[in-house]
């Protein structure tokens, strides 16, 4: 690991204009180590199949108990059972089965790939004074943006620190949109995204909660 110094400009929601810069100091993998990143993106990956899918095998498919003719004497390749897999309606042979697929990867594993991948996402870190609005409507949202000067053309990730933000209803019906909660943060909605806002609170919430573990 190596400390960098991730830098940020924090801008008035109103205007567009910028308030303060500010820095923050994260604790991130090598240059050349970013391989954590792909570990827990493959990690959310397998955590997010269910691994439901299921097929009979010959022994499971119903019928199939009296042999389809006597084994000689009528020409035809022989036959045991009309459930045998070469049979149409018969079993499976190999198919998939329910089973339970463990990958492992630590707290703190997860927490320096999040810290990295926000480190190089620091470009497309959009941090405003106070970003909220009074009432789920989406075009006071669109307005609240325009005013900042910003616009939703690419994909944006909108990190926020309270579940029940009228921004997450706001942005529903708009598709470049994502909305993610700061305890709730992953790895593949960071690198969907080609824009990230958030304000000054939820990103003092991800240092507290991803920067002290």
């Amino acid at each position: 690991m190596v400390n960098k110094t991730l830098e940020y400009n924090i801008i008035n929601v109103l205007d567009g204009q910028i308030n303060k810069s500010d820095t923050l100091a994260l604790d991130v993998s090598n240059d050349n180590a970013n391989y954590i990143i792909h570990r827990a993106l493959e990690h959310q990956n397998v955590l997010s199949h269910q691994y439901t899918a299921s097929t009979k095998t010959r022994s499971e498919v119903r019928g199939g108990g009296r042999k389809p003719w006597k084994q000689k004497g009528t020409g035809r390749a022989r036959a045991g059972s009309n459930r045998s897999p070469l049979w149409k309606g018969g079993g499976v042979i190999f198919g998939p089965k329910p089973k339970v697929v463990n990958h492992k990867l630590n707290k703190k594993e997860f927490q320096l790939a999040l810290r990295t991948l926000l480190f190089n996402k620091r470009e497309s870190l959009v941090v405003f004074d106070n970003f909220e609005i009074e009432n789920c409507k989406t075009k006071e949202f669109l307005n609240l943006i325009s005013k900042a000067d910003r616009n939703l053309d690419s994909k944006t990730l909108i990190i926020l620190s309270n579940a029940n933000d009228p921004i997450q209803l706001a942005v529903r019906n708009i598709p470049t949109v994502e909305t993610v909660l700061a305890t709730s943060l992953n790895i593949k909605a960071l690198l969907r995204a080609q824009q990230i806002f958030l304000d000054e609170t939820t990103l003092n919430l991800i240092k507290e909660i991803y920067c002290n573990g």
